[in-house]
């Protein structure tokens, strides 16, 4: 590929996908962000170019597109407050104008979907608007139109989720009746390849969407019986925007900020009018909303999380140190982390010599007693042990867990085959700090399981700062004292 192409948006859900599937695809890839610490624990970051800039101050956006051919802008406003609109115009016209200065060949952009003669929420219009923007500048446009993008991460999708997941009963308002067209990240990260092999698509406004049309109502009911739980809803007349975006502030954690503007558009229907898009992309043949949701439902089985509407947040080195509890696109990861005075390679064959006769160094009497549960309902329990007492391989069983995951001297993954309403993981992982010291960093990970899982997480919670934080002030003493009694 001859193609050196610029990437806005990488540190958020799409951008964060779609630089992998470039790169796999042998294109040169540069990522435009305001803080390069935030990329820095993704897997591609060593094969992209990175440029520190922001499309709200155009002088550092030429740099970003030297030798650029294609750009794509995907950006987003809408978690920045209520003045959204004005910065997604200012973002777009400063990112045309330099486009059209440094002679970029396209910008491909993601907007949303929506009849552009209806009356559209503000969010809707700013997406069609920035398209508009975008087109100002007098450089060719490829405008793709979405709906709810189905996908572990996307923030529409992540609503459905959440609701879905841990309200049996729901009362709903009028847009539960909404028609809308969603599409499975999968089809729509094609669709925003593809548009690079197909001139044609240059200067088209294209609508594309899954091969159903369903209401709301019919996505959470849908997703509800994909995870075999049974939910009511119960539609009312009234229910505020507002009162929405709290309500729903409260039982996910999708903050109000972004909650709200996303309320006022369901109001909306968004599906396909316009057929440009099969006739365009004739291999790409979108699947269903069910398959969607068992394609993404295979993330939570199998604990994958490439990207999340969350990742804007980001994280630095100084935070490391702290605990901290996230809860993104299914899962509660609960961190901890420590600085331990020894060799990588010492606190890794500590931790990764866990369990079977060392025990688990904290609270193991605890650790025994909640094996000795699982026997008595039906699970593994702690018989187990472990094949070898100092090395690790994929597919090992260990006490109650099974290892999912290892690389040597930085990383173990285990995952759970006790009996729990739902999926759980725990990870340890080492990185290099100063001088010989190490930064430890141990996540207890949960995908509950409806409201079940939910209680049962919660119910455990007031143990675990004892059991998971004596556990890795086990491994820093233990670390320690090998390297101090023996070396590296």
């Amino acid at each position: 590929m001859n193609h050196k192409v610029l990437v806005t948006g990488a540190t958020g859900y799409i951008g964060g996908r779609l630089v992998p599937k470039l790169l796999k695809l042998g294109y040169s890839v540069k990522v435009l962000v305001r803080d390069p610490e935030r990329i820095l624990d993704r897997k591609w970051t060593d094969r992209v170019e990175i440029v520190t800039g922001d499309v709200l101050k155009s002088d550092t956006l030429e740099k970003a597109m030297d030798d650029v051919s294609v750009a794509y802008y995907l950006v987003h406003s809408m978690g920045g407050g209520t003045n959204f609109h004005k910065r997604d115009m200012d973002g777009a016209s400063n990112f045309g104008n330099a486009a059209k200065l440094k002679g970029i060949d396209r910008i491909i952009y993601l907007g949303g979907l929506g009849d552009p003669n209806g009356d559209l929420s503000k969010h809707l219009s700013s997406r069609h608007q920035t398209g508009d923007a975008l087109r100002e500048s007098g450089v060719p446009v490829t405008e793709f139109r979405a709906a709810v993008v189905v996908g572990s991460g996307s923030v529409s999708f992540e609503i459905i989720r959440y609701l879905t997941e841990r309200l049996p009963a729901m009362i709903c308002p009028s847009w539960v009746y909404t028609k809308t067209q969603p599409i499975s990240i999968n089809d729509l990260l094609d669709y925003l390849v593809s548009a690079m092999s197909v001139p044609d698509s240059a200067g088209k406004v294209i609508e594309i969407g899954g091969k159903d049309v369903v209401t709301y109502r019919e996505m959470m009911l849908g997703y509800a019986k994909a995870r075999g739980l049974k939910r009511l809803l119960i539609p009312v007349p009234v229910l505020t925007p507002r009162l929405s975006s709290y309500w729903l502030h409260l039982v996910t954690p999708i903050p109000a900020s972004i909650g709200r503007p996303l309320i006022e558009g369901l109001r909306n229907e968004v599906i396909v009018r316009k057929p440009n898009a099969r006739e365009l992309f004739p291999s790409i043949n979108p699947v269903t909303y069910r398959d969607a949701v068992m394609i993404t439902l295979e993330d939570l089985e199998y604990g994958r999380l490439e990207t999340s509407w969350s990742d804007a947040v980001g994280k630095s080195r100084d935070e490391i140190t702290k605990f901290r509890i996230d809860t993104s696109t299914g899962f509660i990861f609960e961190r901890r982390a420590i600085e331990i005075a020894a060799p990588k390679s010492v606190v890794y064959k500590c931790f990764s010599g866990i369990g079977a006769e060392r025990g688990w160094f904290h609270a193991t009497w605890l650790w025994r007693f909640r094996g000795g549960i699982d026997r008595l309902i039906g699970g593994a329990g702690l018989r187990r042990g472990r094949r070898h007492p100092d090395e690790l391989r994929i597919g090992d069983a260990l006490d109650f867990w099974r290892v999912e995951n290892v690389e040597e001297n930085h990383m173990v993954l285990l995952r759970a085959e006790m009996k729990v309403p739902g999926k759980a993981w725990l990870q340890f992982e080492v990185t290099q700090g100063d001088n010989q010291n190490t930064y430890l960093e141990q996540t207890a990970i949960f995908a509950p399981k409806g409201l079940l899982g939910l209680l049962y997480w919660y119910a455990l919670y007031p143990f675990h700062g004892w059991i998971f934080g004596g556990l890795i002030e086990k491994i820093r003493k233990k670390s320690e004292g090998a390297f101090a009694c023996y070396g590296e």
